[in-house]
């Protein structure tokens, strides 16, 4: 019979396997290199003996590990060391990062205007690590004025000096690119440098801007194509304007999220639209509510009739930073924004060159994974897959067994949408989003299946999931969508979105290429973490 790796059983509940590992060891060395470590705080010296067993070993109790398959198999498996994660149980408030420390070359070497020539001294990788971790503004400054050459009026900053080029283009006279990334996506750094160096219409290349959610006084969105992308055939970028920035969690409402998501409904619905050769809803100006809501209805109505194979693609990488070494570690720049683009059903295949196809390949979708276990596990169980997993989240145990603590996984939850935290994490913190069956059974699983109270749960959700990591100090967070294949008229798959941080010493290496994601706590006491930061 075909197996199927997943937490989720046709019970409705979860399964995962515990090691109680004992084990017995040869021992095959040769030598013993005795040596000195140090000495002790009684002056005793501190020798390596341990280390030189003088027989075979015997490990007969270490530590338990919990493994569990991810529901989804494609997402691999989650172990748990039981020790970290029961120290995390007695102590809840391990389940946090520790915010940043204040840092000021300024303030630490008293630099006055009589010794600014000492920033011109200070090695490239000492200027980056100030770049990215200094919470002063005078050292940003005294950085983004290394960079870069500013014009001035007066003293204050009023843009950048560019180069032209012979053939008439003009680029920004950067002297250090790193430096200038860093710097200018630094949050402490002076609001007028931000807007010069990246957040102002052009500061980052030519995108056309074809989309705003207008000024008012909460928001303000700008909407850019991205021409020429890895995401063929029109990948956008909804952007905070340079009157609205927003650097920081803490910074972002409502009015915001709802504006980013606005523009992204509105590009797929309107695109769509032209697809399918319905009327035009409306030029040069922003599709109200009710227009969105009349469009996705028309657009709807045609995909059920005639079918449809494309997909949509949303993401959303928060958070910058960047290595002295030059690693850029997570997005291109900090100020927030969201991604999205449509992605075909099919793409021409190729076995030689690039001129004569051969015939046609699926363009790859990610929710298309989710489809694929839905159908296995049918095959397999003759029952549905995510009816299965709503149970197993309502009936959840916990994974020590006790049952003075909590064992919920919920973190929010109304009528359409539930915010959760898998039982299975990756990324250490890990949560998810995903649509609810209505009354008569119907379950969304894309955004043209959602109506306007299910789109607003769901920006709701998202932006929970957000200030709850953050809370917790969370300062990089990739989020991602998992949609069904529009015109795909089998109902069962929902629209799920993946919220996945990344935590300062987990950077990923060959446990997680091997999709092996390693946890030092309980699932449950992380959800119970962000439901006390949700509720502050």
């Amino acid at each position: 019979m075909k197996r199927l790796r997943t937490c989720i059983t046709p019970a409705g509940k979860f399964q995962y396997g515990i090691h109680k590992p004992s084990y017995f060891v040869t021992n095959l060395r040769q030598e013993t290199r005795l040596a000195t470590l140090g000495k002790s705080s009684d002056e005793q010296e501190v020798m390596n003996s341990r280390n030189y067993p003088d027989s075979d070993l015997s490990v007969d109790s270490a530590d338990w590990i919990y493994e569990i398959p991810n529901a989804f198999p494609f997402k691999g498996c989650t172990y748990i060391d039981k020790e970290w994660a029961d120290g995390s149980a007695r102590n809840p408030e391990r389940i946090r990062l520790k915010p940043a420390s204040e840092v000021s070359l300024t303030s630490s070497l008293k630099i006055g205007e009589n010794n600014r020539n000492i920033w011109q001294q200070l090695p490239e990788p000492v200027l980056l690590a100030l770049a990215t971790c200094s919470t002063d503004g005078q050292d940003l400054v005294a950085l983004a004025e290394i960079s870069c050459l500013f014009i001035k009026e007066d003293g204050i900053p009023t843009g950048l000096s560019y180069h032209k080029a012979p053939d008439g283009s003009v680029r920004p006279a950067i002297n250090n690119h790193a430096l200038y990334e860093a710097v200018a996506n630094n949050p402490y750094l002076p609001d007028p440098y931000k807007i010069i160096m990246v957040v102002r219409p052009g500061a980052q290349g030519g995108s056309e801007i074809v989309g705003e959610w207008p000024q008012n006084d909460n928001t303000h969105v700008f909407e850019y194509l991205r021409r020429n992308s890895y995401i063929p055939g029109g990948h956008y970028a909804a952007n905070m304007a340079d009157d609205a920035i927003r650097y920081s969690i803490a910074a972002l409402n409502g009015d915001d999220l709802h504006g980013l998501r606005h523009l992204y409904y509105q590009r797929t619905f309107v695109r769509l639209a032209q697809d399918l050769e319905l009327p035009q809803a409306a030029k040069r100006r922003m599709l109200s509510p009710e227009e969105l809501e009349t469009l996705r209805l028309a657009i709807a109505s045609v995909l059920a009739e005639k079918g449809g194979g494309g997909v949509t693609l949303w993401g959303w990488n928060f958070g910058f930073d960047f290595a002295p070494s030059h690693y850029r570690l997570h997005a291109s720049h900090q100020q927030i924004h969201q991604q999205y683009a449509m992605i075909p059903e099919n793409v021409p295949s190729y076995t030689s060159g690039c001129e004569h196809p051969t015939g046609l390949m699926a363009a790859y979708a990610c929710g298309d994974l989710l489809t694929e276990v839905i159908e296995d596990y049918r095959q397999l169980y003759d029952r549905d897959f995510f009816a299965d997993y709503r149970a197993a989240l309502a009936a959840n145990t916990r994974l020590d067994g006790r049952s003075d603590l909590p064992a919920d996984l919920v973190v929010w939850s109304d009528d359409r949408s539930t915010l959760f935290v898998p039982k299975a994490q990756t990324s250490q913190w890990e949560l998810q989003l995903m649509t609810q069956p209505s009354t008569g059974g119907f379950l969304p699983g894309n955004i043209v299946e959602c109506d306007t109270a299910i789109r607003n749960s769901l920006d709701s959700g998202i932006l929970k999931a957000q200030k709850a990591l953050a809370g917790l100090g969370a300062k990089m967070v990739t989020s991602i969508e998992y949609a069904k294949r529009l015109g795909d008229k089998k109902n069962g798959q929902p629209l799920l979105y993946a919220i996945l941080p990344r935590l300062p010493e987990s950077p990923g290496a060959f446990s997680e290429a091997q999709l092996r994601f390693i946890n030092g706590h309980y699932p449950e006491d992380f959800a119970a973490a962000c439901r006390r930061q949700l509720a502050l």
